[in-house]
């Protein structure tokens, strides 16, 4: 007997799938090795923004953007926060309440995140825009800063709370146009693979361009895609 998935599910689906799956390997690793955990969490969201492009192209299935969402809950809410409890036991050990604030920091991102998983997927999916920042790019500024060597444990506690709040924000954020989408995409290529070359510069460079978009996109980045190509997102994949 067939699984119930057969026909039903598309290659989009699939891709989505192994998202979910990547970030489980990066919650089970993280303890033992953060920086592999935030390279697995960076390649979560190349596969979660390749699921977008799928869809978008060969398309996709009704479950595809349930599925979306329920696969960043595993990557982009529950591995990042796993990886800042990993970063903040390696140096401040077992110290009770120290490692309980970086677990309610912890705990408050995956709260904040799956809240806003549920929003955008009730209410964003179909806009080239959406209200708070994205829980992949919250994720990747997390996996950026510790393969560039920011884990200093009081920063990243308190950039973990910083970020949970602006992922419930009702600030708008722009979707990425496909060129820029592009060389965030090269960018984030290079620091899974090759995260030491020439001093961490790719962990560096796409940790400038992830926090310059956080800053800088609800102002500054354009908004007019008329004519464009759509984007490749580095966001939640859209289903369209």
């Amino acid at each position: 007997m067939k699984p119930r998935f057969v026909g039903r599910l598309s290659l989009a689906d699939a891709v989505t799938v192994s998202n979910a799956a990547l970030g489980f390997l990066a919650v089970s690793v993280a303890t033992a090795n953060p920086r592999l955990a935030a390279r697995l969490v960076l390649l979560a969201a190349v596969a979660d923004g390749l699921d977008g492009v799928l869809a978008r192209h060969v398309g996709s299935s009704a479950a595809g953007p349930y599925l979306d969402s329920l696969a960043d809950v595993a990557s982009f809410s529950v591995a990042p926060a796993m990886l800042v409890v990993a970063v903040v036991r390696q140096t401040w050990g077992f110290d009770p309440l120290r490692v309980a604030i970086a677990t309610l920091g912890g705990a408050l991102f995956v709260a904040m995140a799956i809240v806003r998983l549920g929003l955008y997927t009730a209410y964003d999916t179909d806009d080239d825009v959406t209200e708070g920042i994205p829980t992949t790019l919250a994720s990747v500024i997390l996996a950026a800063g510790v393969l560039a060597g920011f884990t200093d444990p009081t920063v990243v506690v308190a950039l973990t709370f910083v970020l949970a709040g602006l992922m419930v924000s009702t600030i708008t954020y722009p979707d990425l146009l496909a060129r820029d989408a592009l060389i965030m995409g090269v960018v984030h290529s290079l620091t899974i693979l090759v995260p030491g070359f020439k001093g961490r510069a790719f962990p560096y460079a796409l940790l400038t361009l992830a926090l310059a978009y956080l800053v800088l996109a609800p102002g500054f980045y354009w908004r007019e895609t008329e004519g464009k190509t759509p984007s490749t997102k580095t966001t939640e994949g859209k289903r369209s």
